[in-house]
């Protein structure tokens, strides 16, 4: 595996952002070359201190332009496309860009392409998120039969917009309301994701062609997960589940204190977001799950009363 990688470019579309760092560093000790490919380089350049000097490069490119796309693909072995965002232009983020992507990628004759959609990709899906990530998997099927498709559930990290968004709300308000109080969430480390495409990459000949669900060692309700956030930071709180009525009322408005939340992030709460059962996971990509209970109170302390002086000092 590791032979595959060495001095191999890979680019790495949405390379910049949350779980693209991730994915770059994960590359960069593999030995491979890594070209980031955003729209916002300034973004980008949290990279720049990762890997060896010269292992990394940085191109602007948005994968609705096709002539972007090519450029940013030109003379790569490897090809990851990160890109996902949670309003805005759904269909030409996760459809068109991913379609380009893979057209591209083909045409440029690269070894492997790894994509990355969400659990509840559905062209049947409440949501445009959802549908237009299907819709995505499908252009990227055509174009490029043998791409490994990734499908994570929420993923948690030190700079998440999950965890981070709950704790922040719960560490303000005295009394919190929580939307979708039912809906099963398999949250996933984002270092455990990172490692999965990293390994994906490096061997399409096992991997290529086939969709994997990542999740975590652990199913949890929206409600439970603001239970256990609380706790984690030292905060005792009434958590109130919104009826669906109220709940519908607050996304048509798009604002709820402290937590946006669209109409059609509202949709995709109808489903719960977990691993299909029976799906390939982390484990046949060589990845074995983080619990979120091992590794994010390391960042959440910030949320106690004395952040990451609290309970230290005897009184």
């Amino acid at each position: 595996m590791e032979r595959v990688m060495k001095n191999s470019l890979v680019t790495v579309f949405g390379g910049g952002g949350f779980l693209g760092r991730q994915v770059a560093q994960a590359l960069m000790e593999r030995g491979a070359r890594v070209r980031v490919a955003q729209r916002d380089l300034a973004g980008a350049m949290r990279v720049q201190p990762l890997g060896a000097l010269g292992q990394k490069q940085f191109v602007a490119a948005d994968i609705r332009k096709p002539q972007s796309v090519a450029r940013a693909i030109a003379g790569s072995d490897i090809v990851i496309n990160l890109v996902g965002v949670l309003s805005g232009d759904l269909e030409g983020s996760h459809h068109d860009g991913a379609a380009n992507v893979a057209k591209a990628a083909a045409e440029a004759g690269v070894q492997a392409l790894v994509h990355v959609s969400a659990i509840g990709a559905d062209p049947q899906s409440p949501s445009e998120y959802g549908r237009s990530k299907a819709a995505g998997e499908a252009a990227v099927k055509a174009a490029f039969p043998q791409a490994t498709i990734i499908r994570p559930s929420i993923i948690f990290g030190p700079e998440d917009q999950f965890l981070n968004r709950f704790a922040d709300l719960i560490s303000r308000l005295p009394v919190v309301p929580v939307i979708g109080a039912d809906t099963k969430f398999q949250p996933v480390y984002v270092a455990d994701v990172a490692q999965a495409i990293a390994n994906a990459a490096a061997n399409p000949g096992l991997h290529g062609g086939k969709t994997f669900e990542l999740g975590g060692p652990r199913q949890i309700s929206m409600i439970d997960l603001n239970r256990w956030i609380a706790k984690a930071i030292g905060r005792d709180r009434s958590l109130v589940a919104v009826p669906p009525s109220i709940a519908s009322t607050i996304a048509s408005f798009g604002w709820l204190p402290g937590a946006p939340i669209t109409r059609d992030q509202y949709a995709m709460l109808q489903r719960d977001n977990v691993v299909t059962a029976g799906a390939a996971g982390l484990t046949e990509l060589g990845v074995s799950p983080t619990p979120m209970e091992a590794v994010a109170e390391n960042w959440l302390v910030r949320y106690r009363r004395h952040g990451r002086f609290a309970g230290r000092a005897k009184v």
